[in-house]
């Protein structure tokens, strides 16, 4: 595999740790998602917002992030789990391209839920291409913790 984007969205740059790590072992590109209205960055606050959001399908406006991915083979799309699922700007992402023959690998950060139905939530989005075994990290991920998980699913 080659030419590969690590899309992701990031409120408390935890996902984005964990993005900038897969670019460094990948040789990818990075792709920030940057949503037009920012979440408030009390957690409690954002949580109401978020499950708000979520509950209705939002999808909000990007203001960066959105651009083409015609260029890109393989593309990482990173979320945090938030209430099980991927974070609103990550739908609008989603929805924005067609991933038809693309290969796709979920990454996420949580606090103890794992990938909940993040999946399987970009699997459903991205049903016309290869949806390969993501990682999902508590905390930090270690370096080799990536390598481990890049060679486990057989990227190179």
């Amino acid at each position: 595999m080659s030419n590969a984007l690590i899309v992701y969205y990031s409120l408390f740059r935890n996902t984005e740790s964990l993005a900038l790590e897969i670019a460094v072992q990948t040789g990818g590109t990075l792709r920030e998602l940057i949503p037009e209205k920012n979440y408030s960055f009390d957690y409690n606050t954002a949580a109401k917002e978020v499950r708000n959001q979520i509950s209705r399908g939002y999808a909000p406006k990007l203001i960066s992030g959105y651009e083409p991915i015609n260029d890109y083979e393989t593309i990482f799309i990173g979320s945090p789990n938030w209430f099980k699922t991927i974070a609103p700007p990550v739908l609008s992402f989603l929805r924005q391209h067609d991933f038809t023959g693309k290969t796709v690998i979920p990454f996420c950060t949580h606090g103890g839920g794992g990938f909940g139905q993040i999946e399987n939530d970009i699997s459903k989005e991205c049903s016309k291409s290869l949806i390969l075994p993501g990682i999902a990290v508590n905390g930090n991920a270690e370096p080799e913790d990536i390598i481990n998980w890049l060679e486990a699913i057989g990227y190179q």
